[in-house]
């Protein structure tokens, strides 16, 4: 606590002086209450949780016989994920005996999202196909997972990028 020390008289000359006083203030008691002050409130926030992107996976079936469904061509939407940020994309389905139109887009707004909106609108039951290519960013998968997010694509999927759809996008000199 604080206390008071008192100097003592020196006795020279003949008037008598006010005592000085001089005040000497115990700075352990704010110490400790600055210390529990802050150990309360480091350890009574809520820190920061990672914000996570919510992916749906199917489960998968318990009986091996159980067929998937044939996707058709009519609802077939393909996106591809290149190199250098590109992002190509095409209708239907590729197989040895069609060969679609491949198109080059971007990620702005005016890009794969206008065309994804578009593409909805004429075919509500459109079913998309990621395909991310050896040398394509981790940031191209998470944008255009965000695309599907914002555009409302409820059906989507992650797949392998197979030799034909890597010999598209070399033939198409895009």
């Amino acid at each position: 606590m604080a206390e008071i020390q008192q100097q003592a008289d020196s006795g020279k000359g003949g008037k008598k002086r006010a005592k000085k006083m001089s005040t000497k203030i115990d700075m352990t008691p704010m110490v400790d209450l600055a210390f529990l002050l802050l150990t309360f409130f480091m350890l009574t926030t809520t820190f920061a949780k990672p914000k996570v992107m919510q992916i749906s996976m199917p489960v998968k079936p318990k009986d091996e016989t159980e067929e998937q469904n044939e996707l058709k061509a009519s609802d077939a939407f393909t996106i591809l994920l290149g190199e250098n940020d590109k992002i190509y994309y095409y209708e239907g389905l590729l197989d040895a005996t069609t060969k679609p139109q491949l198109q080059l887009s971007n990620y702005s707004a005016d890009g794969i999202r206008k065309t994804l909106v578009d593409r909805r609108a004429q075919r509500p039951t459109t079913v998309v196909m990621i395909k991310a290519d050896d040398k394509a960013n981790y940031k191209n998968m998470v944008d255009i997972l965000d695309e599907m997010t914002i555009t409302g694509q409820k059906k989507y999927a992650l797949v392998d990028i197979t030799k034909e759809d890597t010999d598209l996008i070399k033939s198409s000199g895009l």
